[in-house]
């Protein structure tokens, strides 16, 4: 199938068009984007024109060009994992101390200010970039009738409308009471007048508009573009995510009946940057990340992640962002005996590892820990062992690294050129997955009181982690062979979790094969496999509030408590409180909002 984002290219023609149409008042975006000449937007009105809007708004699902904030990034990895007992901001203190604010819940910060306003302002660019293409849809088919024809105006209208609901959906969830822009707004200075629940019922009403136009297959055969079973399965997910377990066990439960989604056979081919593996059966919604198209900085490619690769000693140079928590790492230990969760099956000593996991056979862990994180010792990818010369600042962040976002050395998906080149990859960042399906229907079954059901589809996402570790990956690498002899001339990525290859760990994930007999039991070990599952991949802290305030401030309180015998910088953080159950909205955002002196956008309270 051809790809829908290899159009990238057709972007600053869309982007000009999009600026002509009308913006709200996040501007921060383009505000600092260099001139590009002028643009007749009558000369737009064509079906190309139209097409080319609708993938200026895809476009926005990462950043962009956005040198000195990463707010935009399509990972969340700075409101959704550094937030959470995932991940450290990581590097060292003095850079990008608005990502430490961020992490230490400073979010009033003048830097952590900048942080939130890109997300807003990318977000918003989303919105208007969507409803951009709708009006312009409209007029081609008020002034050129018979030039679109009806199964693409309808997809067309239907991928826009879901986009932006998508970007509805992604500010919501950061600061709940929200503006909502519809294509026929002319005023752009709205009130966030709606409570989180109508704006939410709002999205659903976008999402079921989409689900009816949209064909239940990629348009064109493009990969990449939205279909009405990836409307109705992020349908279900905000089902879940306001508490409505009836109508997402309905909607959810159509999805995975009778969608076309399902797990990969191999984890490894969740997170790559094989373009022969890129948008496999469990894709629903991702950023279709692109290198080497022709646009001359690399800016298609991940520029959200570019951060978020080891340092100086490794192969990418810099700059060692986003690094997992000891936490996180020890949460992927699995009991010895059974093969299940250590959280899982002692919830009081599973967490008190203060060492570094380094390479060991005797260690037996979950095999998603080294698809998720770098450890010494351990083959990173294809590209050898990681080691303590990747890290920028081991007493700092701790001496783990990303890994998800990293590309395989094989893949030939690194960027040839922009801003440290070695960082720009085309590994696709997942929005939505099935697997998110999966656990999304467990726990709609669990709260609906159906225990059985919702162990079956843990057993299911477990048992596809238990198909493939990482392997040597590389070979012919002298450190590697050393170290480990059976690894020459190995250069197999994924391998059988009992390979002999293997001699950095002893990988187990056992079925719960012994039912769950309490609704609290059940639940507990839904949210246990969801991080397991979703490690590294911004959905922690959302997870955590939408579970609740009471389980928010707990786990992050003790995570608080912990995690100050392990950094110390995180004697400056501040407590989570109820005012912490959404981001503060930007105050550049609230003053550009004002009217005669009247502030249109309300801060949310506490803030």
């Amino acid at each position: 199938m051809k790809k829908i984002l290899s159009q990238y290219r057709l972007l600053v023609g869309a982007t000009s068009l999009v600026l002509a149409l009308g913006v709200t008042y996040a501007c921060a975006d383009f505000l600092d984007t260099p001139p590009q000449g002028t643009l007749d937007e009558t000369a737009l009105v064509t079906k190309g024109g139209t097409e080319g809007a609708l993938i200026a708004a895809y476009r926005m699902l990462d950043c962009t060009n956005s040198v000195g904030s990463w707010g935009c990034a399509a990972s969340n990895w700075a409101f959704g994992s550094i937030t959470s007992d995932d991940a450290y901001k990581g590097s060292e203190a003095t850079d990008q101390p608005g990502a430490t604010q961020i992490e230490l819940y400073d979010w009033q910060a003048g830097q952590a200010q900048d942080y939130l306003d890109q997300k807003w302002a990318t977000m918003y660019e989303g919105v208007v970039r969507s409803n951009a293409t709708l009006r312009l849809l409209d007029r081609v088919l008020v002034e050129k009738p018979g030039e679109i024809a009806p199964a693409d105006e309808d997809g067309i209208r239907g991928e826009a409308t879901f986009l932006r609901a998508h970007y509805h959906f992604e500010a919501w969830r950061m600061w709940g009471k929200i503006p909502y822009y519809y294509e026929t707004d002319t005023d752009y200075r709205k009130p966030n007048s709606l409570t989180p629940d109508s704006v939410a019922r709002l999205i659903i009403a976008d999402l079921d508009a989409a689900i009816a136009l949209l064909p239940a297959t990629a348009r064109n055969g493009e990969k990449g573009r939205v279909t009405s079973w990836t409307a109705k399965a992020y349908k279900g997910r905000l089902q879940v995510y306001i508490g409505q377990y009836a109508a997402a066990l309905v909607t959810l439960g159509d999805v995975i009946t009778n969608g076309p989604y399902d797990l990969e056979t191999s984890y490894d081919h969740v997170w790559t940057g094989f373009q022969s593996l890129a948008n496999g059966p469990e894709t629903i919604l991702a950023y279709q990340a692109s290198t080497n198209d022709g646009e001359p900085n690399g800016q298609n490619g991940n520029w959200g992640e570019t951060l978020n690769f080891p340092h100086g000693g490794s192969p990418f140079g810099c700059c060692g962002f986003h690094q997992p928590s000891q936490n996180l790492v020890n949460f992927y230990a699995a009991d010895a005996v059974t093969g299940l969760p250590k959280v899982f099956v002692d919830s009081t000593t599973w967490n008190v590892r203060d060492s570094t996991w380094v390479a060991s056979a005797t260690d037996t862990l979950d095999p998603r820990v080294d698809w998720t994180v770098g450890r010494d010792g351990v083959p990173y990818k294809d590209w050898g062992l990681h080691n303590a010369s990747w890290i920028r600042a081991p007493s700092y962040g701790g001496r783990y690294s990303p890994k998800k976002n990293a590309h395989e050395r094989a893949s030939g998906s690194q960027s040839q050129v922009g801003w440290n080149a070695a960082q720009l990859n085309s590994v696709h960042i997942h929005v939505f997955r099935y697997a998110d399906v999966l656990l999304l229907m467990a726990e709609a079954e669990v709260e609906a009181g159906a225990i059985a059901n919702a162990q079956a589809l843990v057993n299911q996402v477990r048992a596809r982690a238990a198909q493939t570790a990482q392997g040597c990956g590389d070979g012919a690498n002298t450190a590697l062979v050393t170290r480990y002899p059976a690894c020459a001339g190995d250069n197999r990525l994924a391998v059988p979790l009992n390979d002999a290859s293997i001699g950095w760990a002893t990988y187990r994930v056992a079925q719960y094969t012994v039912p769950w007999a309490t609704q609290a039991i059940a639940r507990n070990a839904v949210r246990i496999e969801r991080r397991l599952e979703f490690g590294m991949e911004g959905q922690r802290f959302f997870d955590l509030r939408r579970w609740g305030f009471a389980v928010a401030q707990g786990t992050i309180s003790t995570y608080l408590t912990e995690e100050l015998t392990r950094r110390s910088y995180k004697s400056a953080q501040v407590a989570f409180a109820t005012r912490n159950m959404y981001f503060p909205i930007p105050q550049v955002e609230i003053d550009l909002s004002r009217v005669g002196g009247v502030d249109r956008l309300v801060q949310n309270t506490g803030w």
